[in-house]
């Protein structure tokens, strides 16, 4: 068996590389997926598909549609999604995931440290597991493949 797993999360650290070289350490068959990590690509897509557009509100909800697409399409294709809440970046991007995911049922684990318990304790309640960091989640993951 093969998993298609979707990274959600903030693109800022390391965190799915992380992820996909212990999945590879592990010999775990999962190809991974997630949003498009090159942030000028992904603030610009809009623009480079409709061309220059008026202002910086036009900008940012063109470059959505075109992110929107490709994040529910690649969300619809995954068996499973990761959802990482990190404690140094807006997370926006990640509830917007989590929360398609539980609304195209596919299973989910969340990520997110303790301190966050409290503002993320509804998303933690409809997420299938809640874990605090990475390695948890790996430990979740390898528990699919025994």
């Amino acid at each position: 068996m093969r998993l298609t797993v979707y990274l959600a999360g903030e693109i800022h650290s390391e965190w799915r590389s992380d992820i996909k070289e212990k999945a590879q350490a592990l010999n775990m068959p999962i190809d991974f997926v997630g949003p498009m990590e090159d942030h000028d690509r992904s603030d610009g897509i809009g623009e480079e598909i409709l061309g220059k557009q008026p202002n910086a509100v036009y900008r940012d909800a063109a470059a959505s549609s075109f992110n929107n697409l490709r994040t529910e399409i690649l969300l619809r294709k995954s068996d499973v999604v990761v959802a990482l809440f990190g404690d140094k970046y807006r997370q926006w991007n990640t509830a917007m995931d989590a929360s398609a995911a539980i609304t195209l049922n596919k299973p989910l684990i969340l990520i997110r440290p303790e301190e966050l318990h409290h503002p993320l304790k509804e998303l933690s309640e409809k997420a299938n597991v809640t874990v605090e960091n990475v390695d948890q989640a790996m430990k979740a993951l390898a528990y699919i493949f025994e």
